[in-house]
């Protein structure tokens, strides 16, 4: 089971999410959202981060002048939460040399159709509930969708599963799911944007003990991601 701790703000947060296990550490570049970070604020976050964490930097539809300004940073992997085109994630994928995982909102099985649309440009997906209506930003907004709606389904490409997750659900969404890669934010705050340390550890465990008593085979996490100690050792600033 791989854990992506995401919406990072404070250097203890991201020491506690590494220390529990998480794989990746998602840094917000999105403005409306609280959680959000401008790249002076992420720069010691990023570089805090242990090696051989991938370190995830988040964006919505985000324009190239925001894109150029990550240069900066030591940023491992690129997720795009926004409704990106297939084109605008393979010029990205292509422009950055990042890997991308690309967000894909859920509200019903229709919604999955747009797997088809991505699988061939990214390297990973997160699939994620939709906003409620008249919200200012993208993903679950701590609530989630009805996980029967993957049940069984197969992709040719690696995911993570979000929306409203926390230590209280994430085991039944795994076995529900079948879900590998995991993904959570406000489930493990104790405030708006403030990560609470035990329910970090809690949702770690939880997560593994999932992936225990899950009968899915598991994914592998793609050969970028497992090889990156390697190829950022000894380089602090890389895109």
């Amino acid at each position: 089971m791989r854990v992506k701790v995401c919406g990072l703000t404070r250097p203890e947060d991201v020491e506690t999410a590494a220390s529990a296990g998480a794989l990746c550490l998602g840094f917000v570049f999105f403005p409306p959202s609280p959680r959000s970070l401008t790249v002076e604020r992420a720069r010691p976050l990023m570089r805090g981060a242990p090696k051989g964490i991938a370190k995830v930097a988040l964006t919505v539809d985000a324009d190239d002048a925001l894109i150029d300004s990550l240069s900066s940073l030591p940023v491992d992997i690129l997720q795009l939460h926004g409704d990106e085109s297939p084109g605008r994630v393979a010029d990205l994928r292509r422009g950055t040399g990042l890997p991308v995982i690309k967000a894909i909102g859920v509200r019903g099985a229709a919604d999955l159709d747009r797997v088809a649309l991505y699988a061939p440009v990214a390297d990973q997906l997160l699939i994620d509930a939709k906003p409620p209506e008249g919200a200012s930003r993208p993903g679950g907004n701590a609530r989630a969708f009805d996980w029967t709606l993957l049940s069984g389904r197969h992709w040719p490409l690696p995911w993570f599963l979000a929306g409203g997750l926390a230590p209280e659900n994430v085991r039944e969404a795994v076995r529900i799911t079948g879900a590998t890669q995991v993904d959570v934010s406000s489930g493990v705050e104790s405030a708006l944007g403030v990560k609470s340390p035990r329910k970090i550890r809690a949702f770690v465990e939880a997560a593994r003990c999932a992936s225990i008593e899950s009968p899915s085979s598991p994914i592998e996490f793609s050969t970028q991601v497992r090889d990156l100690d390697k190829k950022h050792r000894g380089t602090e600033e890389t895109l």
